[in-house]
């Protein structure tokens, strides 16, 4: 394992062990649920809105460590971002954990880019997208 990998493995187990912004948001302007069938993971993600920014964001449930650490990152990649912003980012992400776009190429955060081996197994890019399909579901008008 390179010291990179070995780096990017230690960013997703201590966000898994230590999630950010993980908590129940009572005054979210908008939520919204989801769930993979495949493994289980399941979440809820909370979203509060000043205008057109995202002022915070938080998230609760249970899941494997690749679906908590992303859900982690994910809550505090897109705190201060705009709707447009934030769904950018999305695209960006969802490019990088199919192998469409290498880490570098996707204008993400370089905690995101932590995700990028999860291209290499298929089977947990439902679980490193699932917050990220909860958001774009949030910020639906």
């Amino acid at each position: 394992m390179t010291d990179l990998s070995s780096l990017y493995q230690d960013l997703i187990l201590d966000h898994n062990r230590s999630p950010r912004n993980f908590r129940v948001m009572d005054q979210a302007d908008r939520s919204a649920e989801g769930y993979n069938p495949t493994c289980g993971d399941q979440l809820t993600l909370w979203l509060k809105l000043d205008g057109d920014r995202i002022a915070d964001a938080s998230f609760q449930g249970n899941g494997c460590a690749v679906s908590r650490a992303s859900a982690s990152i994910m809550t505090g990649a897109i705190k201060g971002k705009t709707r447009a912003e934030a769904l950018q980012m999305l695209d960006g992400f969802q490019e990088l954990i199919t192998g469409r776009r290498s880490g570098g190429d996707a204008g993400l955060p370089v905690k995101l880019t932590a995700f990028a081996g999860v291209a290499e197994h298929p089977s947990r890019v439902k679980c490193a997208g699932l917050a990220w399909h909860a958001l774009r579901n949030a910020l639906k008008d």
